[in-house]
C-alpha cells in the first residue's frame, strides 16, 4: 500500500475527527472511502480537451453560443 500525505484546512480537519469519532472509524478509513467514491463517479474528460489553444481568450463566455453553432453545423452530436 502506497502513503500520501493530504493536507486540510483546520475546519475540515475537525470535521473529519468528528465524523471518524462518530462512525468509530479511523480518519484514514474516512479519507479511503471518499477518494475511492469519488474517484468511481470521476468521468474522464473528452477526447483532445485541453490538448488545443483556440488564441480566443472568451471561449468559455460563448460556450454556449459555439456548441449551438457546432450543433446546427453537424460538428457536434
Amino acid at each position: 500500500m502506497t502513503a500520501i500525505t493530504v493536507q486540510l484546512d483546520d475546519d475540515l480537519a475537525e470535521t473529519l475527527r468528528r465524523v471518524a469519532a462518530a462512525q468509530q472509524r479511523s480518519e484514514t478509513d474516512i479519507v479511503r472511502e471518499a477518494l475511492s467514491a469519488y474517484v468511481q463517479t470521476a468521468r474522464p474528460l473528452p477526447t483532445g480537451m485541453g490538448k488545443y489553444h483556440s488564441g480566443q481568450t472568451n471561449v468559455s463566455e460563448k460556450a454556449r453560443d459555439l456548441l449551438r453553432d457546432a450543433v446546427k453545423e453537424g460538428q457536434w452530436p
